[in-house]
């Protein structure tokens, strides 16, 4: 076993792009009044590694060019198609109007375990402030409350790992139901054991 260098990397990144099209992950990720840029900055990359369809911005969540946020993305930017939209609400009425299944990640009284969720596609994913969440009123809109299960003493994680953690459960959920995704994940496997 040896670590892959930079351009190895850059290679197996760009055989599975060829590979996938324009095929993306049929998930909008729509954050609600984040604050911290370093936190956009931050989903904007992990958006890109998952490949999601879409980064909605909303309220006063910071949109580019910001320093701050380029910082974290590291050309996230760039590579993730992005749109702002003022209102969270009018976001998600939009969503579900496209047939988009909406999932809040908070915790409430009925929300589901991460890994007892089965996502349906499309999909919206709804991550909120770093302090005050997501904002009750958006819950009329959702589909499934959902909630990543806490096993020590602290009760939430940050907003941009959390994004991380449920984007890519949603990624191993595609992967299994669509043979395009599985050969692309194979096809990576197998380059990085020629090398």
């Amino acid at each position: 076993m040896r670590k892959l260098t930079p351009q190895e990397i850059h290679s197996l990144s760009r055989h599975t792009q060829e590979h996938l099209g324009p095929d993306r992950l049929p998930v909008t990720v729509v954050l609600d009044n984040i604050r911290s840029l370093h936190n956009v900055g931050s989903i904007f990359r992990t958006c890109d590694a998952a490949r999601v369809q879409r980064l909605c911005l909303t309220g006063i969540t910071g949109r580019p060019p910001r320093r701050e946020i380029d910082k974290t993305a590291l050309g996230a930017v760039e590579s993730v198609p992005w749109r702002y939209i003022p209102s969270a609400g009018e976001a998600l009425a939009d969503l579900k109007k496209q047939g988009a299944n909406i999932y809040i990640l908070e915790q409430t009284d009925r929300s589901i375990p991460l890994f007892e969720v089965t996502f349906q596609w499309p999909a919206a994913l709804v991550l909120g402030n770093e302090v005050f969440g997501v904002d009750e009123q958006l819950f009329p809109l959702a589909d499934r409350c959902v909630a990543i299960p806490m096993f020590g003493e602290k009760h939430s994680l940050n907003v941009s790992v959390a994004a991380g953690i449920v984007l890519f459960k949603m990624v191993e959920q595609y992967v299994q139901q669509h043979p395009n995704w599985k050969i692309a994940q194979r096809l990576s496997k197998r380059a990085e054991s020629d090398r």
